[in-house]
């Protein structure tokens, strides 16, 4: 029994010179797809040339581990408990930076087991997939934050329901026994859809400060991108 165990755990997975050269490169193939999908997705100013090589080195990287691995169950064990010690401290800018990574992983652990069909449909699906909506970006959110006196809270508060309605959501209300200041939410489309819905309409800015005893009237941009 317990040299079938050693047997088992010794047994590997022999390959010619000239296998490993195919799997390297039907990788390096895969990888210059996934290199060509992020740059089409990603194109713009959170492009990262940098994270993009990363995404083919770690294919290549990827494959090159499997085929060391290969049927050696003591490897297997090894590598699981030296990868197990890593830790990554990068922060993800971009959500589909994610789907990005295990892509690279699961076409190198496919080229690295040989199966190269597997890879090759799987990482087309997923290019289709990305190539039509990869692009895709959230409608970002613009916060109106407005500090004025209190003597003017109620006609400022009328004239916000007047321009934007309910698509205006009120965040936060800060009071003092002067000043009050408010933060909306409201989306960048119904934010110019507001202010192009009537040329003759004067802009939400000229008119919040016509009310007078206005503090300050910011505009800022809120997205879903993290930042490191």
């Amino acid at each position: 029994m317990r040299e079938f165990l050693l047997n088992v755990l010794e047994s590997t997975g022999e390959l010619s010179a000239e296998s490993i050269l195919i799997r390297l490169l039907v990788a390096t193939v895969i990888a210059g797809f996934i290199f060509l999908s992020y740059r089409i997705s990603h194109d713009g100013s959170i492009y990262s040339k940098k994270f993009n090589v990363s995404l083919m080195v770690l294919t290549v990287v990827t494959t090159t581990v499997m085929i060391v691995i290969g049927n050696n169950i003591a490897l297997s064990l090894g590598m699981v408990g030296a990868l197990s010690i890593v830790r990554f401290r990068t922060a993800i800018k971009d959500s589909r930076d994610t789907v990005y990574i295990f892509w690279t992983i699961v076409a190198g652990i496919c080229c690295g087991a040989g199966d190269y069909l597997v890879a090759a449909v799987g990482s087309a699906f997923v290019f289709l997939i990305l190539l039509l909506f990869g692009r895709i970006k959230n409608d970002n959110r613009m916060l109106l934050i407005i500090r004025a006196a209190r003597l003017n809270e109620i006609r400022i508060e009328a004239l916000i329901f007047q321009y934007y309605s309910r698509k205006a959501m009120l965040r936060v209300k800060n009071t003092t026994e002067t000043h009050v200041e408010w933060i909306y939410e409201i989306s960048k489309r119904n934010l110019e859809r507001a202010d192009s819905k009537d040329s003759k309409r004067k802009k939400i800015t000229d008119a919040i400060y016509e009310i007078g005893n206005i503090e300050y009237f910011n505009l800022v941009t809120q997205n879903d991108e993290i930042s490191s």
